[in-house]
């Protein structure tokens, strides 16, 4: 998946991942699409629950390796 911007959240534990997502989503336009790429266990329902709260939308969400990836559009 063709993503605008890629945050590296790997070895972040919460909520560093969610932050750093929302300070990434900040600089963005209305549109664009963010990867997140995290270790944390926990990021999966953190985003879930961050998409929902914010209104931003959760395109995607995997997990393979150990890692966690999201991909958020902006609202």
């Amino acid at each position: 998946m063709q993503t605008d911007k890629e945050l590296d959240a790997r070895g972040l534990n919460c909520p560093l991942p969610i932050l750093k997502a929302k300070k990434a989503l900040a600089d963005m336009v209305s549109g664009q699409t963010l990867k997140i790429v995290a270790t944390d266990g926990g990021s999966v329902r953190d985003f879930q629950a961050f998409a929902k709260q914010t209104g931003n939308d959760l395109l995607h969400q995997e997990s393979t390796g150990g890692e966690h990836i999201t991909v958020l559009k902006r609202r």
